[in-house]
């Protein structure tokens, strides 16, 4: 089966990189995968991409009917404000549409999509949390709930080391947060949150902090080092951690990504006890989830005393990638009978 994603992937943002670590999954499901960039291309991702054995289509806005085995396809978008622009003519040649909302809200433009062309073929939720966040807004445009589908996030593990960082008492223990640097994403709670772990040795290490996220947040403590955006790659940085402590100041967290790759990597996670967390971590098993400062605190400063736990949490954190939210045969499924019943839908309705 041939289908196209609208967009590509890109080195910062969820969404771009979701859009690799899912092209990587459809290859590995056998699916002819091509790609429209939304609108150029950036060369060293084409040749990622060329070697899975993808296509790039390069063009204008203003030639998308005119590409090479578009029409009919099904098309998928990640919160893609280009795509929507579009999108109406892929439905006119006979694209049924599949749209990836990553976050918990509807943006004007897709509000827009909606007034003007009414729901998508097929919604994808990553979370029963988006879910149920996103299915209330959606109804006033005439949504159907049975085009709505929950998909978890593809999350390649060949991509990470398992390599935690291992704790003694009285060393040093390094917490940190990691995020693009949209405010809505840094808790002006952070520093009295980070303050209040009762461990002697406590550091904090952030990465994607810039002069809107230190405006909010205040001036860090001396026990702190504040990282540019992608001032290390990601593996790197978290490789220097022994708990991710992710506190938010606003947005409301869908299927975070920072999640899975801490627990790809080997680091402990201490959650909000809400939204997208509390499908994502198992309390006391997996991760830990604080509703309230306090306890966010406390659960940090518990791994940073008790090792044993600390090992026994990531080492459960991995097995459940393994076992289910990375597993590539699990979600392969779930977009092949998705691709399946958007194209039987389009079929039955020529």
């Amino acid at each position: 089966m041939r289908v196209f994603l609208i967009g590509y992937p890109g080195d910062m943002g969820g969404a771009n990189t979701e859009a690799w670590h899912t092209v990587k999954l459809w290859r590995r499901a056998g699916l002819d995968v091509h790609l429209v960039p939304t609108w150029g291309g950036d060369d060293r991702w084409q040749a990622k991409l060329d070697a899975l054995g993808c296509t790039t289509h390069r063009t204008q806005p203003d030639r998308l009917e005119s590409v090479p085995g578009l029409a009919g396809s099904p098309v998928v978008s990640f919160c893609n404000a280009e795509f929507l622009v579009h999108a109406h003519r892929l439905r006119a040649i006979g694209c049924p549409l599949v749209w990836v909302n990553c976050m918990t809200f509807l943006f004007d433009r897709e509000r827009r999509f909606y007034a003007d062309h009414g729901p998508f073929e097929a919604m994808i939720f990553q979370s029963e949390f988006q879910r149920n966040a996103l299915e209330p807004q959606l109804k006033p445009f005439g949504y159907d709930p049975a085009t709505g589908h929950l998909i978890r996030g593809a999350f390649d593990l060949g991509e990470w080391e398992f390599r935690p960082r291992p704790h003694q008492y009285g060393e040093p223990f390094i917490v940190g947060r990691m995020a693009r640097p949209d405010t809505d994403k840094w808790s002006s709670n952070t520093w009295p949150i980070y303050s209040r772990i009762q461990y002697r040795q406590r550091r904090a290490l952030m990465l994607g902090m810039n002069e809107k996220t230190h405006a909010k947040l205040g001036k860090a403590p001396d026990w702190a080092e504040c990282l540019k955006p992608m001032a290390v790659p990601v593996p790197e940085y978290l490789a220097q951690l022994h708990c991710l402590l992710p506190v938010n100041g606003g947005a409301r967290e869908n299927w975070p990504r920072a999640g899975l790759e801490a627990m790809a990597a080997g680091v402990p996670i201490v959650a909000q006890n809400d939204w997208g967390w509390r499908e994502m971590i198992e309390h006391g098993v997996t991760g830990f989830l604080g509703s309230c400062d306090e306890e966010l605190a406390h659960y940090a400063a518990t791994l940073a005393y008790d090792e044993e736990l600390r090992q026994r949490v990531v080492h459960a954190a991995r097995a459940k990638l393994v076992r289910e939210f990375a597993n590539p045969d699990v979600l392969a499924d779930t977009w092949l009978r998705l691709f399946d019943s958007v194209t039987t839908a389009r079929r039955v309705a020529a």
